[in-house]
């Protein structure tokens, strides 16, 4: 049974991938080529993941979600 992926870049596409196979259950592995890529992904993610809380789409807090990130 798969319970960890990799994701290679953080773009648009990367990222996206990476918040819903976290939303999943699944351990995400992100990798890019620079840091910058790398947090303004993670940004994103979790502003996302925050939205979707608040308008109570998301039962699970951000933060669990982004634990496997």
């Amino acid at each position: 049974m798969i319970k960890r992926l990799g994701v290679v870049g953080a773009g648009t596409m990367g990222h996206g991938i990476a918040e819903v196979s976290a939303l999943a259950g699944f351990e995400v592995y992100v990798i890019d080529v620079s840091w910058d890529f790398l947090n303004r992904a993670k940004q994103r993610i979790n502003e996302s993941l925050i939205k979707f809380y608040e308008k109570g789409i998301l039962k699970e807090k951000p933060e669990n979600v982004m634990s496997r990130i």
